[in-house]
Protein backbone atom coordinates (compact mmCIF):
# COMPACT_ATOMS: atom_id res chain seq x y z
CA UNK A 1 0.00 0.00 0.00
CA UNK A 2 1.54 3.03 -0.84
CA UNK A 3 -0.46 6.84 -0.60
CA UNK A 4 1.04 9.79 -2.31
CA UNK A 5 -0.63 13.31 -3.06
CA UNK A 6 -2.67 13.05 -6.25
CA UNK A 7 -2.38 15.70 -9.05
CA UNK A 8 -5.65 17.34 -8.12
CA UNK A 9 -5.77 19.35 -5.10
CA UNK A 10 -7.29 17.89 -1.94
CA UNK A 11 -6.68 14.26 -3.51
CA UNK A 12 -4.32 11.48 -2.27
CA UNK A 13 -3.59 8.41 -5.21
CA UNK A 14 -3.66 5.15 -2.86
CA UNK A 15 -1.62 2.05 -4.62
CA UNK A 16 -3.18 -1.30 -3.57
CA UNK A 17 -0.73 -4.49 -4.28
CA UNK A 18 -2.67 -5.53 -6.98
CA UNK A 19 -1.72 -2.77 -9.14
CA UNK A 20 -5.19 -0.39 -8.83
CA UNK A 21 -5.14 3.26 -7.75
CA UNK A 22 -7.83 4.74 -5.60
CA UNK A 23 -8.27 8.55 -5.57
CA UNK A 24 -9.18 9.96 -1.91
CA UNK A 25 -10.07 12.70 -0.79
CA UNK A 26 -7.95 14.48 2.06
CA UNK A 27 -10.45 13.77 4.76
CA UNK A 28 -10.96 9.84 3.55
CA UNK A 29 -14.39 10.42 3.36
CA UNK A 30 -14.82 9.97 -0.77
CA UNK A 31 -12.74 8.12 -3.22
CA UNK A 32 -13.24 7.26 -7.16
CA UNK A 33 -11.37 4.44 -8.95
CA UNK A 34 -10.47 4.64 -12.23
CA UNK A 35 -7.59 6.35 -13.96
CA UNK A 36 -7.12 10.58 -13.90
CA UNK A 37 -6.27 12.21 -16.91
CA UNK A 38 -5.33 15.43 -17.78
CA UNK A 39 -6.08 17.80 -20.52
CA UNK A 40 -3.34 19.83 -21.90
CA UNK A 41 -2.85 20.13 -25.68
CA UNK A 42 -2.86 16.25 -25.93
CA UNK A 43 -4.64 13.63 -23.30
CA UNK A 44 -2.77 12.12 -20.66
CA UNK A 45 -3.25 9.55 -18.35
CA UNK A 46 -1.63 10.62 -15.30
CA UNK A 47 -2.55 7.52 -13.14
CA UNK A 48 -0.47 5.38 -15.65
CA UNK A 49 2.03 7.24 -15.43
CA UNK A 50 2.47 7.32 -12.08
CA UNK A 51 2.47 3.53 -12.24
CA UNK A 52 4.80 3.98 -14.70
CA UNK A 53 7.10 5.71 -12.32
CA UNK A 54 6.43 2.84 -9.72
CA UNK A 55 7.08 0.07 -11.71
CA UNK A 56 10.25 1.48 -13.05
CA UNK A 57 11.51 1.72 -9.09
CA UNK A 58 10.27 -1.69 -8.79
CA UNK A 59 12.18 -3.45 -11.75
CA UNK A 60 14.94 -1.28 -10.91
CA UNK A 61 15.82 -2.26 -7.47
CA UNK A 62 15.03 -6.41 -8.55
CA UNK A 63 18.39 -8.14 -8.19
CA UNK A 64 19.70 -9.18 -11.87
CA UNK A 65 20.76 -12.72 -10.60
CA UNK A 66 17.32 -13.63 -9.99
CA UNK A 67 16.26 -12.88 -13.72
CA UNK A 68 17.81 -15.13 -16.79
CA UNK A 69 18.99 -12.52 -19.05
CA UNK A 70 19.72 -12.46 -23.36
CA UNK A 71 21.76 -9.37 -23.86
CA UNK A 72 23.97 -7.97 -26.52
CA UNK A 73 27.80 -8.07 -25.95
CA UNK A 74 28.98 -6.32 -23.61
CA UNK A 75 29.14 -2.04 -24.40
CA UNK A 76 26.59 -2.84 -27.34
CA UNK A 77 23.16 -2.32 -25.10
CA UNK A 78 21.12 0.00 -26.39
CA UNK A 79 18.23 -0.47 -24.66
CA UNK A 80 16.47 -3.36 -22.20
CA UNK A 81 13.20 -4.73 -21.41
CA UNK A 82 12.68 -6.98 -18.43
CA UNK A 83 9.44 -9.23 -19.44
CA UNK A 84 6.92 -11.39 -17.04
CA UNK A 85 7.27 -15.08 -18.99
CA UNK A 86 5.67 -18.16 -18.62
CA UNK A 87 6.93 -21.16 -20.46
CA UNK A 88 3.62 -22.72 -21.77
CA UNK A 89 2.52 -19.27 -23.45
CA UNK A 90 2.63 -19.53 -27.03
CA UNK A 91 3.47 -15.81 -27.53
CA UNK A 92 6.08 -15.59 -24.55
CA UNK A 93 7.20 -18.56 -27.06
CA UNK A 94 6.79 -16.41 -30.08
CA UNK A 95 8.59 -13.48 -28.69
CA UNK A 96 11.48 -15.53 -27.08
CA UNK A 97 12.17 -16.69 -30.97
CA UNK A 98 12.88 -12.68 -31.81
CA UNK A 99 15.33 -12.54 -28.65
CA UNK A 100 18.64 -13.16 -30.67
CA UNK A 101 17.19 -10.29 -33.39
CA UNK A 102 16.46 -8.08 -30.55
CA UNK A 103 19.83 -8.95 -29.16
CA UNK A 104 21.53 -8.16 -32.51
CA UNK A 105 19.89 -4.75 -32.42
CA UNK A 106 21.32 -4.18 -28.71
CA UNK A 107 18.02 -4.92 -26.51
CA UNK A 108 18.53 -7.23 -23.45
CA UNK A 109 15.63 -9.16 -22.21
CA UNK A 110 15.57 -9.85 -18.93
CA UNK A 111 12.90 -12.40 -17.93
CA UNK A 112 10.75 -12.37 -14.58
CA UNK A 113 8.80 -15.95 -14.06
CA UNK A 114 5.06 -15.73 -14.56
CA UNK A 115 3.28 -18.75 -14.52
CA UNK A 116 -0.23 -17.68 -15.49
CA UNK A 117 -1.51 -21.08 -13.94
CA UNK A 118 -0.02 -20.20 -10.43
CA UNK A 119 2.26 -21.86 -7.69
CA UNK A 120 2.54 -25.80 -7.86
CA UNK A 121 1.31 -26.42 -11.85
CA UNK A 122 3.32 -28.02 -15.02
CA UNK A 123 4.24 -24.67 -15.57
CA UNK A 124 5.52 -23.59 -12.52
CA UNK A 125 7.41 -26.25 -11.97
CA UNK A 126 9.09 -25.82 -15.96
CA UNK A 127 10.10 -22.64 -14.27
CA UNK A 128 11.78 -23.75 -11.79
CA UNK A 129 13.50 -26.52 -13.19
CA UNK A 130 14.51 -23.52 -15.95
CA UNK A 131 16.01 -21.31 -13.18
CA UNK A 132 17.43 -24.05 -11.31
CA UNK A 133 19.44 -25.15 -13.97
CA UNK A 134 22.74 -25.06 -14.60
CA UNK A 135 22.30 -23.10 -17.38
CA UNK A 136 19.26 -21.01 -16.84
CA UNK A 137 19.52 -19.57 -20.86
CA UNK A 138 19.74 -22.99 -21.98
CA UNK A 139 16.88 -24.68 -20.48
CA UNK A 140 14.81 -21.54 -20.79
CA UNK A 141 14.90 -21.69 -24.83
CA UNK A 142 14.73 -25.55 -24.80
CA UNK A 143 11.33 -25.44 -22.68
CA UNK A 144 10.44 -22.66 -24.91
CA UNK A 145 10.88 -24.68 -27.76
CA UNK A 146 8.64 -27.20 -26.39
CA UNK A 147 11.63 -29.57 -24.80
CA UNK A 148 11.09 -31.54 -22.01
CA UNK A 149 14.35 -30.44 -19.76
CA UNK A 150 15.58 -32.01 -16.76
CA UNK A 151 13.48 -31.65 -13.24
CA UNK A 152 15.51 -29.33 -10.96
CA UNK A 153 14.98 -27.55 -7.72
CA UNK A 154 16.93 -24.95 -5.43
CA UNK A 155 15.88 -21.55 -3.96
CA UNK A 156 15.00 -19.92 -6.65
CA UNK A 157 12.49 -16.77 -6.92
CA UNK A 158 10.23 -17.73 -8.80
CA UNK A 159 7.03 -17.40 -6.44
CA UNK A 160 8.36 -14.51 -5.54
CA UNK A 161 8.48 -12.85 -8.99
CA UNK A 162 4.98 -14.47 -9.72
CA UNK A 163 4.00 -12.24 -6.56
CA UNK A 164 5.56 -9.39 -7.84
CA UNK A 165 3.81 -9.60 -11.02
CA UNK A 166 -0.01 -9.46 -9.55
CA UNK A 167 1.40 -6.52 -7.52
CA UNK A 168 2.44 -4.75 -10.91
CA UNK A 169 -0.63 -5.62 -12.22
CA UNK A 170 0.06 -8.55 -14.64
CA UNK A 171 -2.43 -10.61 -15.44
CA UNK A 172 -1.34 -11.41 -19.03
CA UNK A 173 2.00 -12.88 -20.74
CA UNK A 174 4.50 -11.73 -21.89
CA UNK A 175 4.01 -8.52 -20.07
CA UNK A 176 6.86 -6.37 -20.68
CA UNK A 177 8.28 -3.13 -18.98
CA UNK A 178 10.48 -0.83 -20.53
CA UNK A 179 13.12 1.14 -19.21
CA UNK A 180 10.94 4.16 -18.46
CA UNK A 181 8.02 1.74 -16.53
CA UNK A 182 5.79 1.56 -19.31
CA UNK A 183 4.10 -1.34 -19.16
CA UNK A 184 3.35 -3.47 -22.66
CA UNK A 185 0.38 -6.74 -22.02
CA UNK A 186 0.86 -9.22 -25.10
CA UNK A 187 2.95 -9.62 -27.64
Amino acid sequence: LDIQPAQIPGFYDVYLPAGQVLHFTSDGKHFYTGDLYGVTDQLVNLTESSRSVQRKDVVDNIDESQMVIFSPPKGRVKATVTVFTDIDCVFCRKLHDEVPELNRLGIAVRYLAYPRSGPNTPSYDKLVSAWCSENPKLALTRAKGGQDIPKASCENPVAAQYELGGQLGINSTPSMIYEDGTLARGY
